[in-house]
Protein backbone atom coordinates (compact mmCIF):
# COMPACT_ATOMS: atom_id res chain seq x y z
CA UNK A 1 0.00 0.00 0.00
CA UNK A 2 0.94 3.63 -0.34
CA UNK A 3 0.05 6.66 1.75
CA UNK A 4 -0.33 10.00 -0.01
CA UNK A 5 -0.10 13.50 1.46
CA UNK A 6 -0.77 16.59 -0.63
CA UNK A 7 0.58 20.05 0.12
CA UNK A 8 0.98 23.42 -1.53
CA UNK A 9 -2.60 24.58 -1.84
CA UNK A 10 -3.70 28.06 -0.90
CA UNK A 11 -5.31 31.29 -2.00
CA UNK A 12 -3.98 32.96 -5.13
CA UNK A 13 -5.16 35.72 -7.45
CA UNK A 14 -6.26 34.96 -10.97
CA UNK A 15 -3.24 34.71 -13.24
CA UNK A 16 -1.03 33.49 -10.43
CA UNK A 17 0.73 30.19 -9.90
CA UNK A 18 0.88 27.41 -7.35
CA UNK A 19 2.81 24.18 -7.13
CA UNK A 20 1.18 21.23 -5.46
CA UNK A 21 3.18 18.33 -4.13
CA UNK A 22 2.09 14.83 -3.24
CA UNK A 23 4.47 12.84 -1.08
CA UNK A 24 4.14 9.08 -1.04
CA UNK A 25 5.24 6.58 1.56
CA UNK A 26 4.95 2.84 1.71
CA UNK A 27 5.44 0.73 -1.37
CA UNK A 28 7.92 1.63 -4.09
CA UNK A 29 6.71 4.87 -5.67
CA UNK A 30 7.64 3.81 -9.17
CA UNK A 31 5.07 1.02 -8.86
CA UNK A 32 2.28 3.54 -9.35
CA UNK A 33 0.66 5.66 -11.98
CA UNK A 34 -0.14 8.99 -10.34
CA UNK A 35 -3.08 11.26 -11.00
CA UNK A 36 -4.29 14.65 -9.84
CA UNK A 37 -8.04 15.01 -9.45
CA UNK A 38 -10.07 17.98 -8.36
CA UNK A 39 -13.54 18.49 -7.02
CA UNK A 40 -15.32 21.81 -6.98
CA UNK A 41 -18.41 22.39 -4.78
CA UNK A 42 -21.45 20.76 -6.31
CA UNK A 43 -19.42 19.05 -9.02
CA UNK A 44 -18.06 15.57 -9.57
CA UNK A 45 -14.45 14.75 -8.93
CA UNK A 46 -12.52 14.77 -12.21
CA UNK A 47 -9.07 13.71 -13.33
CA UNK A 48 -7.17 16.73 -14.58
CA UNK A 49 -3.78 15.17 -15.20
CA UNK A 50 -1.85 11.96 -14.71
CA UNK A 51 1.59 10.50 -15.28
CA UNK A 52 2.81 6.97 -15.87
CA UNK A 53 5.29 5.23 -13.62
CA UNK A 54 8.36 6.66 -15.35
CA UNK A 55 6.91 9.86 -16.75
CA UNK A 56 6.80 8.45 -20.25
CA UNK A 57 3.10 9.10 -20.64
CA UNK A 58 1.03 12.00 -19.41
CA UNK A 59 -2.57 13.07 -19.75
CA UNK A 60 -4.20 16.48 -19.37
CA UNK A 61 -7.84 17.39 -19.50
CA UNK A 62 -8.47 20.10 -22.08
CA UNK A 63 -9.28 22.76 -19.50
CA UNK A 64 -5.75 22.70 -18.05
CA UNK A 65 -3.65 21.99 -21.14
CA UNK A 66 -0.91 24.55 -21.58
CA UNK A 67 -1.35 25.86 -18.01
CA UNK A 68 -0.68 22.89 -15.74
CA UNK A 69 2.31 20.54 -15.77
CA UNK A 70 2.59 17.25 -13.95
CA UNK A 71 5.95 15.76 -13.07
CA UNK A 72 7.33 13.13 -10.74
CA UNK A 73 10.57 12.43 -8.94
CA UNK A 74 10.71 8.75 -8.12
CA UNK A 75 13.84 9.22 -6.04
CA UNK A 76 11.92 11.64 -3.80
CA UNK A 77 8.65 9.67 -3.89
CA UNK A 78 6.84 12.81 -4.95
CA UNK A 79 4.57 13.93 -7.76
CA UNK A 80 4.13 17.61 -8.53
CA UNK A 81 1.50 19.74 -10.18
CA UNK A 82 2.69 23.10 -11.42
CA UNK A 83 -0.30 25.34 -12.02
CA UNK A 84 0.15 28.57 -13.95
CA UNK A 85 -2.29 31.18 -15.24
CA UNK A 86 -4.80 30.13 -12.63
CA UNK A 87 -8.44 31.00 -13.14
CA UNK A 88 -11.31 31.27 -10.65
CA UNK A 89 -12.79 28.13 -12.19
CA UNK A 90 -9.72 26.21 -11.01
CA UNK A 91 -10.95 26.63 -7.45
CA UNK A 92 -11.41 23.17 -6.00
CA UNK A 93 -10.13 20.58 -3.59
CA UNK A 94 -7.21 18.87 -5.29
CA UNK A 95 -6.42 15.22 -4.64
CA UNK A 96 -3.57 13.03 -5.71
CA UNK A 97 -4.24 9.37 -6.34
CA UNK A 98 -2.29 6.24 -7.21
CA UNK A 99 -3.01 3.35 -9.55
CA UNK A 100 -0.92 0.21 -9.16
CA UNK A 101 -1.59 -1.68 -12.40
CA UNK A 102 -1.12 -1.06 -16.14
CA UNK A 103 1.70 1.29 -15.21
CA UNK A 104 2.29 2.66 -18.70
CA UNK A 105 -1.25 4.00 -19.06
CA UNK A 106 -2.81 6.93 -17.24
CA UNK A 107 -6.28 5.95 -16.15
CA UNK A 108 -8.93 8.61 -16.53
CA UNK A 109 -11.56 7.19 -14.21
CA UNK A 110 -11.77 7.52 -10.43
CA UNK A 111 -12.44 3.82 -9.99
CA UNK A 112 -9.04 2.97 -11.47
CA UNK A 113 -7.23 4.56 -8.53
CA UNK A 114 -7.07 2.69 -5.25
CA UNK A 115 -5.12 5.12 -3.09
CA UNK A 116 -6.00 8.72 -2.32
CA UNK A 117 -4.64 11.64 -0.38
CA UNK A 118 -6.75 13.84 1.86
CA UNK A 119 -6.80 16.75 -0.56
CA UNK A 120 -5.48 20.30 -0.56
CA UNK A 121 -7.65 23.35 -1.21
CA UNK A 122 -6.87 25.70 -4.07
CA UNK A 123 -8.81 28.95 -4.19
CA UNK A 124 -8.36 31.41 -7.04
CA UNK A 125 -9.79 34.88 -6.53
CA UNK A 126 -10.87 37.09 -9.41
Amino acid sequence: QVQLVESGGGLVQAGGSLRLSCAASGRTFSSYVMGWFRQAPGKERELITGISWNGGATYYVDSVKGRFTISRDNAKNTVYLQMNSLKPEDTALYYCAAKDYDLTRVGTNMWEYDYWGQGTQVTVSS
